[in-house]
C-alpha cells in the first residue's frame, strides 16, 4: 500500500481525480478508508453511497475517515456525491436529477466547482449512469448540460455501467476527452469490464498515477475498483 496521505505533496498544478463506486459502505470499511487515504485525491467523485434520507451523518462521518470535505446539502435520494481535499478552494457545489423512468432508482449528480489556489476555477461532477442502455445517453446529455452551464472547464467521473464501445461512452469521450487509464475496473475480485471512466476539457491533460495498492485491500473495500488520474491544470495558472 502506498504511503501517501490527504495533502501530501505534490506538482503545484497538479489535481488528483479519483472516481469510486463504494457499495454503500457494505463491504470493508476499514480496507476501503485504507485505499482512499492512500490515493489522497483531491476530488473524490463517488457513487453508491448511502441513499436513504437520514444518511448524512454517516456521509460525514465517513469523509472525516478518509480527510476529505464533504459540502452535503440535499440529495433527493440519489447515491451519487463528491469530496474535495482542503488543498481546492470549494466555491459552489449541488447535487442534481438525472432523467429516470417512473419506479426507476433515483439517478443524478454531484457537483462542485472548485479552484487549485493561483489557478482559475474547473467543475467536477459525479454521475452513475442507468443499467438500462438505451437511459444512459439521455442521462449523460444532462449531466454534461448542468456541467456546461458554468462555462468552465470540466471533469466528469463516474460508473458509466457500459464499456468504451458503447455510443454513451463515445459521447463523453467526443464532448470531452478520455483521460482515465485503458484498465478494466470491474469487478474489483476479477478486473474484466471497464465501465469506470474519467473525462475531461479539452486542454486538461492527465497522468495515471502509479500507486502501489494492494490488491486484496481493493478487493475487500468495494466491488469496483477505483479510477484515478493526476489532472494537468497549468492551463488554468493566473501566476
Amino acid at each position: 500500500m502506498s504511503t501517501a496521505t490527504p495533502g501530501s505533496p505534490r506538482d503545484p498544478h497538479c489535481v488528483r481525480v479519483a472516481s469510486y463506486n463504494v457499495r454503500a459502505l457494505k463491504d470493508g470499511r476499514a480496507e476501503l478508508v485504507d485505499v482512499i487515504r492512500a490515493i489522497a485525491p483531491d476530488i473524490l467523485l463517488l457513487q453508491e453511497v448511502p441513499r436513504h434520507p437520514v444518511s448524512g451523518h454517516r456521509i460525514a462521518t465517513f469523509a472525516d475517515e478518509v480527510g476529505l470535505t464533504w459540502f452535503g446539502g440535499k440529495r433527493y435520494r440519489m447515491s451519487t456525491t463528491l469530496m474535495t481535499s482542503l488543498r481546492l478552494d470549494l466555491l459552489d457545489a449541488c447535487h442534481g436529477r438525472l432523467p429516470v423512468r417512473t419506479f426507476d432508482e433515483p439517478r443524478g449528480f454531484g457537483m462542485a466547482t472548485v479552484r487549485l489556489p493561483g489557478h482559475r476555477p474547473l467543475v467536477a461532477a459525479s454521475a452513475h449512469l442507468s443499467l438500462r442502455g438505451s437511459d444512459r445517453l439521455p442521462e449523460a446529455k444532462v449531466l454534461l448540460a448542468a456541467a456546461g452551464a458554468h462555462d468552465l472547464p470540466m471533469v466528469l467521473g463516474g460508473d458509466l455501467n457500459e464499456e468504451p464501445s458503447g455510443q454513451t461512452w463515445r459521447y463523453l469521450a467526443r464532448e470531452l476527452h478520455e483521460v482515465s487509464a485503458d484498465r478494466p475496473t470491474y469487478s474489483a475480485q476479477q478486473p474484466r469490464k471497464r465501465i469506470d471512466g474519467i473525462f475531461a476539457s479539452a486542454g486538461l491533460a492527465a497522468t495515471t498515477p502509479e500507486l502501489a495498492l494492494s490488491a486484496e485491500q481493493l478487493a475487500a473495500a468495494t466491488d469496483h475498483l477505483p479510477v484515478i488520474v493526476d489532472l494537468d491544470v497549468s492551463a488554468l495558472s493566473i501566476s
